[in-house]
């Protein structure tokens, strides 16, 4: 394992020297030659493989079989678990206990979907509306509009009382759309049950003036992106808490639209914490997904003590699956908060999570400026990206299954973290997952000693670790000070 303290700015290497490194490799041509090339393109094993097979597609028998052999080669070198491990009893997530207190406000219970569609379109600020126990699907109309204005001191809920109790399915490509300021969410089940799956794109869509948002403690399935939030009107939706949601998908979205379960666009300001994201696997278009991004020119947004599991039950899909993005894949002009996006984002901060399985980029942020990545646990993925020159990090106290990148003037300001060099990942050696009782089956428990910092700048300031637990003096790396603190009682 190796410790860093440094400030980089790497430009990345031609295109094709992916090829090369891997021909060197195959080719057995000298270690020293094959490590120089591999340590400056600063690609993981995970993703020069599929780069390779896409390069071998169309050529003869003989190089397609040896893109193949290659890729499979450098897939079993980094790759992680063939098979989803049982969940741990995570206190990520949705919880059955739920909110155990109701809101105070003016009581609204409905018992059918006409008058939930009702009681939302005729809500006060201040009235609790809440579901009885059964079954509530949508059909045949746009969405289900949330308009209304609530307060910061008195908020519009729509909830269940109890969590389990309540499932709301919706043959809608969106569910709620939001655009009045302070509704809150909480206990629900919701599934996209389109026909077309695809066609299932949000379970809600918060949009303009939607400030103050709150989703808790739901669990959500079968959407391309289970939250949408973006400007409309010239207003963006600031302030918003999505927490402790489980978000996942039970097939791959074969669609060209963006699959990432929280898809945040222009927004600043937002807290994304305690949810449990797993398999987002997008079959068309780039391929490309992430659990979650912030992009689009806001500002001061914070994700912390998730669990991101970018594959779980769906494994073996092509594409690549990114965990946490701050700047995501950038955003088109029109739709950025300033209209300008000369960064997708400002003094964001990834903290505190758990990122897993993930067949690209663990942490990926672009155009970036003054973020701070602090005491995630990275297992199985690429690692982090930091790229372009708007995009400077601080880097501190992660244990990180892979290597830390600069790429194209990005600069990273390095602390002291845990980390592979390329070197070793091309080796097939991963001394991160030893720390842990079992990395790949998701059991977090120390094998040993916990690893500790020598040298925190700020000890005090290292921040609360994936279970919600404050942390010692002298924190050990990564999210998890205590692996048993994470799991139900």
């Amino acid at each position: 394992m190796s410790r860093t303290k440094r400030s980089s700015s790497r430009k990345s290497s031609s295109r094709l020297l992916p090829l090369a490194i891997v021909a060197l490799l195959g080719l057995g041509v000298g270690a020293a030659a094959a490590f120089y090339a591999v340590n400056q393109v600063g690609m993981a094993p995970r993703q020069v493989g599929p780069y390779v097979e896409r390069r071998a597609s169309g050529h003869n028998n003989i190089v397609e079989g040896l893109g193949r052999k290659l890729a499979a080669t450098l897939a079993g070198l980094d790759g992680g678990a063939a098979s989803a491990p049982p969940l741990p009893a995570w206190s990520a997530g949705a919880q059955a206990a739920g909110t155990q207190v109701a809101p105070s406000g003016n009581a609204v219970p409905v018992s059918n979907p006409g008058a939930l569609v009702q009681a939302m379109a005729q809500a006060r600020a201040g009235d609790v509306i809440t579901l009885q126990p059964g079954t509530y699907s949508f059909s045949g109309v746009n969405f289900i509009a949330a308009s209304a204005a609530g307060s910061k001191e008195r908020p519009i809920t729509v909830r269940a009382e109890r969590p389990g109790t309540v499932h709301i399915e919706f043959k809608l490509s969106e569910g709620f759309l939001v655009s009045g300021p302070y509704w809150a969410f909480e206990n629900l089940a919701i599934r996209g049950a389109c026909t077309d799956t695809a066609q299932c794109q949000h379970a809600f869509h918060i949009a303009g003036r939607a400030n103050g948002f709150v989703a808790r403690n739901n669990t959500i399935s079968d959407f391309n992106a289970h939250f949408k939030i973006n400007a409309h009107g010239g207003s963006a939706p600031d302030d918003g808490v999505i927490e402790g949601n489980t978000l996942s998908n039970t097939a791959a979205r074969k669609t060209s639209e963006p699959v990432t379960p929280i898809d945040l666009v222009a927004g600043s300001r937002w807290a994304i914490r305690g949810n449990l994201i797993s398999d987002f696997i997008k079959q068309g278009g780039d391929g490309i997904s992430y659990g979650a991004y912030a992009k689009g020119a806001g500002s001061a947004n914070l994700f912390e003590r998730n669990v991101v599991l970018c594959e779980h039950n769906l494994r073996g899909y092509s594409g690549q699956r990114v965990g946490l993005s701050l700047g995501g894949g950038g955003t088109g002009l029109p739709y950025c908060r300033d209209q300008r996006c000369i960064t997708e984002q400002d003094g964001g901060v990834i903290q505190s999570n758990l990122i897993a399985s993930c067949s690209d980029e663990g942490i990926y942020l672009n155009r970036a400026a003054t973020s701070k990545v602090l005491h995630n646990t990275l297992i199985d993925t690429a690692g982090v990206m930091v790229r372009y020159p708007e995009s400077s990090a601080q880097v501190e106290g992660n244990i990180i299954d892979g290597r830390v990148r600069a790429d194209r003037g990005g600069i990273i300001h390095a602390g002291d973290n845990l980390e592979t060099g390329l070197t070793r990942l091309f080796m097939g050696s991963h001394p991160q997952r030893a720390l842990f009782r079992d990395a790949l089956g998701l059991d977090l428990a120390w094998a040993g000693e916990a690893p500790r910092r020598v040298s925190a700048a700020e000890p005090a300031a290292a921040p609360a670790d994936l279970c919600g637990k404050s942390r010692p003096a002298q924190p050990a790396y990564g999210a998890v000070e205590n692996f048993a603190a994470c799991l139900k009682r």
